[in-house]
């Protein structure tokens, strides 16, 4: 077996050997074009023309087989190479002399083996009026154009973005991309957007209107220059909207482009609560028991490990009959000893608490291991109802898209941004909203689909809709809660431009450490100035051993000041000891008697303010001005606030600055211009300064604007009020 995929897997940032690179080649640059083989394969050859004249041949190097950014054997270079006559081996060639317009035919032969022939046109940048363009005379590839930066201008936005609040100086860019964990170091989001506020200067923004990958360089390469590269059409087509005005003007002009934030209930602003293992009835009883019985109030259970891991539609356990046609809650049987005797009961029994459910999706047909009953009818069905995105084979016909990624590999993937096939995929858990009353969907992952050889079923390539994807994702959810009277509430990782008209977020997976509590809050505050509403994380981490409490319970106080408090935890194989992120697995792991006492103040200070952020909720989407805001927001023309970037306004009236390191006793906070009222001690304090503030374990420095005091102060009650 020899293959070569001339766009490789669609990897954005790794490049695969049986692929060509670039894919577009550049005139006066080299191009390298490679084959995956089978055992066996002691030789390759390209054989090839140029414009139609004399055929060529060279023989291919032996190289280490990459794959979707996996490299063979581990990455051990001499270990892969001695393994090369007897394993999946690597092939590739380099060729030069590469002319503007120059047409290249190519194949590869090993023995009697051969490939189909592919084709590439060799393209070069030229200039036309204020833009360069990259072309090979016919068609357009990519187009890159500059801004100009005044000094003392900060460019901050981008979607959600780990690293910075300011990006100038630096380069990024923006496609929808699984990073798992480390998203700081990284620089690779779950929820880009083409879309930035330049503050600082006369105020202004700008959004570029594609849903293909964009380049920024921010400054980097020539300071007073924001440099844009973006693919475009074959037309080069590619439209820049700038804005004018205040950050809260440049977003409400954005948000009236893309949608703004719909308003979800006060509910979703009461603590969530989830664990990976918590994967029986029993079990996710057990918990909520937990939190009645330490006076804990939660107003959310999530429930990834429910279902069967097969077709993510049944209860694991159940009992029912293989179909064609979408389940009903009479089609199943919950046997009494089975890890879910009663889905009814246990929903009844959570809403007579107060509590809502939310179950666990991906966008997936799992194929590993190979299907069987259900999973393989699902399968059959969607091939025949023509509901899957689908790809170019290496031979050039299309068959369906199986997922590229490292999570759930080779699954197939539901068009979701057709309506035929969307409603095919819902219509198969409708029962769970409108028979068993579930309340909200946790639309995990989104970020399966790779490579611009993708086709959707409205003929659409992969390069414009794989970042939109997402966005297609929720909203078919949240249109299924809709149909059956419930309130549009999914819980979603990834996005792109558009995402803010749909439900819920959360920053991702990540370790519980101090560098990703860092990171979580640069996140939420970026997604907020881009129009994300609703935004939380894992606080304290979802990954690796537990926190200690004090990161546990520094995390928790800021989590009771953004959007959406949450804690949740990774799937430990039921090893002992545990390590869910309950408070009271928290005190127990660390012997910390003070965990579950600071805990309960947090979580009842955070009762008392789901009226003011639901208030402030309903202000946001009117005004566009953040919930969680970039204190820039309220003062484009202060220096100093990006000296504290990680502090925010909370609706109009509350500053929060949370403790950001470990071991701190005091922290220093800035108070912009005016009159502030400490939250904890009502101490009066006039801003225009950095303040130090005393910290102890709980506490979190927020301060009240002096005004809001008289109708703010209840919210916060006395100092060692529990």
């Amino acid at each position: 077996m020899i293959r070569h995929r001339p766009f490789g897997s669609g990897h954005p940032y790794s490049i695969d050997t049986e692929q060509r690179h670039p894919i577009d080649p550049i005139a006066g640059q080299p191009v390298t074009v490679g084959v995956r083989s089978s055992a066996g394969v002691v030789g390759v050859v390209i054989e090839f023309t140029v414009n139609g004249g004399a055929p060529q041949s060279r023989s291919l190097a032996p190289v280490v087989r990459k794959s979707r950014g996996q490299v063979a054997d581990g990455g051990h270079l001499a270990s892969a190479q001695a393994r090369l006559a007897r394993a999946l081996s690597g092939w590739s060639i380099t060729l030069d002399g590469l002319e503007q317009g120059d047409v290249y035919r190519y194949r590869f032969v090993a023995g009697v083996e051969r490939t189909r022939w592919f084709e590439f046109r060799v393209f070069a940048w030229e200039s036309r009026g204020d833009r360069a363009v990259l072309t090979d005379g016919i068609t357009v590839a990519r187009v890159r154009l500059s801004l100009p930066l005044a000094g003392g201008e900060r460019v901050t936005g981008f979607g959600e973005r780990y690293d910075a609040l300011d990006h100038r100086g630096t380069s990024l860019d923006s496609i929808v991309f699984e990073q798992y964990k480390n998203q700081g170091a990284e620089r690779k989001t779950y929820l880009p957007m083409p879309f930035a506020h330049v503050v600082g200067g006369r105020g202004w923004g700008f959004h570029v209107r594609t849903t293909r990958r964009v380049w920024f360089d921010i400054g980097e390469s020539s300071p007073d220059l924001l440099w844009i590269e973006a693919e475009t059409a074959s037309d080069g087509a590619l439209d820049i909207v700038i804005y004018e005005g205040s950050p809260t003007e440049v977003l409400d002009a954005f948000l009236a482009e893309v949608g703004k934030p719909r308003e979800l209930p006060d509910w979703v602003f009461r603590l969530w609560a989830s664990g990976n293992e918590w994967n029986t009835q029993a079990e996710v009883m057990r918990q909520m028991d937990a939190h009645r019985d330490h006076d804990i109030p939660v107003g959310s259970v999530v429930i990834e490990a429910w279902s069967d891991e097969s077709t993510f539609t049944a209860w694991r356990g159940a009992e029912y009959a293989v179909s064609d046609q979408p389940h009903r809650l009479a089609d199943y049987s919950f046997p009494a000893d089975g890890p879910w005797p009663d889905p009814k009961g246990l929903v009844d029994e959570l809403h007579s608490r107060g509590i809502r459910l939310h179950l666990w999706q991906i966008p997936l047909l799992k194929l590993r291991p190979h299907p069987r009953g259900q999973a393989a009818a699902d399968a059959a069905a969607a091939i025949r109802g023509k509901v899957l995105v689908d790809e170019i084979s290496p031979n050039g016909t299309l068959r369906p898209y199986r997922n590229r990624g490292w999570w759930f590999p080779l699954s197939f993937m539901p068009d979701l941004t057709d309506a035929r096939a969307a409603k095919w995929w819902t219509d198969r858990r409708r029962y769970l909203v409108e028979e068993l009353g579930v309340d909200g969907f946790k639309t995990d992952g989104g970020e399966h689909a790779w490579g611009r050889d993708l086709r959707y079923l409205d003929g659409r390539h992969g390069d414009e809709v794989n970042s939109t994807y997402p966005v297609s994702y929720a909203k078919a959810y949240g249109e299924l809660l809709e149909s059956a009277g419930k309130a549009p509430v999914t819980f979603s990782r990834s996005g792109f431009t558009g995402s803010q008209t749909h439900g819920a977020f959360w920053a991702g997976d990540e370790n519980s450490t101090w560098e990703a509590f860092r990171w979580s809050m640069f996140a939420g505050l970026s997604a907020a100035s881009c129009g994300i509403l609703y935004w939380g994380w894992d606080f304290a981490g979802f990954s690796g051993d537990v926190p200690d409490a004090e990161l546990y319970l520094r995390s928790a106080a800021a989590a009771a000041f953004v959007p959406i408090m949450q804690y949740h935890s990774e799937f430990n194989h039921h090893r002992t000891p545990s390590r869910d992120r309950t408070p009271w697995n928290i005190a127990e792991r660390s012997g910390d008697t003070r965990v579950i006492p600071v805990f309960r103040r947090f979580s009842k200070l955070r009762e008392r303010l789901v009226p003011y952020l639901a208030e402030a909720a309903r202000d946001s989407i009117l005004m566009s001005t953040p919930l969680m805001r970039p204190l820039y927001f309220d003062n484009p023309d202060d220096p100093q606030v990006w000296d504290h970037p990680l502090q925010w306004m909370l609706g109009q009236d509350l500053l929060v600055a949370p403790v950001l390191a470990s071991g701190a006793t005091d922290w220093n906070v800035y108070l912009p211009q005016g009159r502030w009222v400490d939250a904890f001690t009502g101490e009066a304090i006039t801003g225009g300064r950095v303040v130090s503030r005393v910290t102890p374990i709980d506490e979190i420095p927020v301060y009240v604007k002096a005004v809001a005091w008289p109708a703010r102060a209840s919210l916060f009650g006395s100092p060692m009020t529990t």
